[in-house]
């Protein structure tokens, strides 16, 4: 696999995981792990980071070393 590949693919999985976290956060959606639920203030620090990992990675793709 190659970098562009590698980008691409990183780049897709942290967006779809960045628009989950924002549909939670809009539609109102619990998330339980176990018998702890997570607060809606951690879908937003997920949403933000996963929304940066993806914009980073797709940045990166377009660059030439």
């Amino acid at each position: 696999m190659n970098q562009k590949v590698f980008l691409t693919v990183s780049g897709t999985i942290f967006g779809v995981i960045a628009l989950l976290h924002l549909g939670r956060i809009l539609a109102g959606w619990p998330a339980h792990l176990g018998p702890w639920e997570a607060p809606m203030w951690l879908s937003w620090v997920a949403a933000a980071v996963a929304g940066y990992l993806a914009f980073s990675a797709f940045r990166l793709k377009g660059h030439r070393p």
